[in-house]
């Protein structure tokens, strides 16, 4: 399987009360940022046989589901899963999270100047960047820049990368490892329709799977 660097320098379960809803929310959101394929061992190549880095200077939209496995901060298995809204404008993303049935458990806004996260009856929380959004709030950071170029597939332009072409269909990405992360890309969509329909994030440490159903 071809491999290459890229280097910066060029499903609904039983009704939930009111308060586990909530808990969901916030589980799903820390889980979500963070929204099987097998790769042989990479090696390196040309810079210019990378996949391309995407602009994030444009608007896109996406819709569909998410399942997530953690460890929480007492060393237990938890799962969260609902469905989805992501969207793009310029450099601001947006994301909703719903269970379900429908209700919404948070919504997210990240920009270059700030980043809010909203609960259900909760004031909103607000830092400087995700990131640090995050580590406050929850107690880890998420990879929300990576995850804007993963969607695409493409590598971020931030830091080093190594990606795996499918041997079936060599234009397609099937593994990004950048940033202690490994996505693996399961499904594309079938023509006239182009992107990514089914992806795989994981990471070891902390312990972390986020499973991603793209529906358009």
């Amino acid at each position: 399987m071809h491999a290459s660097v890229f280097d910066p320098r060029a499903a609904a379960p039983a009704a939930r009360t009111g308060r586990a809803r909530r808990a969901a929310g916030a589980v799903a959101v820390a889980a979500l940022f963070a929204l099987a394929g097998c790769a042989t061992p990479p090696h390196e190549s040309a810079t210019s046989n990378a996949a391309p880095a995407l602009t994030a200077q444009t608007s896109r939209a996406y819709q569909g589901r998410f399942a997530v496995q953690y460890v929480d901060q007492y060393g237990r298995q938890q799962n969260a899963y609902g469905n989805f809204d992501w969207k793009e404008a310029g450099s601001t993303i947006t994301l909703q999270l719903r269970d379900p049935f429908g209700q919404t458990l948070a919504i997210v806004t990240s920009s270059p100047a700030e980043a809010m996260l909203e609960l259900p009856n909760r004031q909103p929380l607000v830092a400087d960047n995700v990131s640090t959004l995050m580590q406050n709030a929850l107690g880890f950071t998420l990879p929300v820049e990576g995850l804007r170029y993963w969607l695409q597939p493409s590598v971020a332009p931030t830091s080093p990368a190594e990606t795996s072409a499918d041997p079936q269909q060599t234009s397609h990405l099937s593994q990004i490892r950048q940033d202690g992360w490994t996505i693996d890309y399961l499904a594309y969509a079938n023509a006239p329709a182009t992107g990514v329909k089914r992806l795989n994030l994981t990471r070891t440490d902390p312990p972390l799977e986020i499973k991603l159903v793209l529906d358009q």
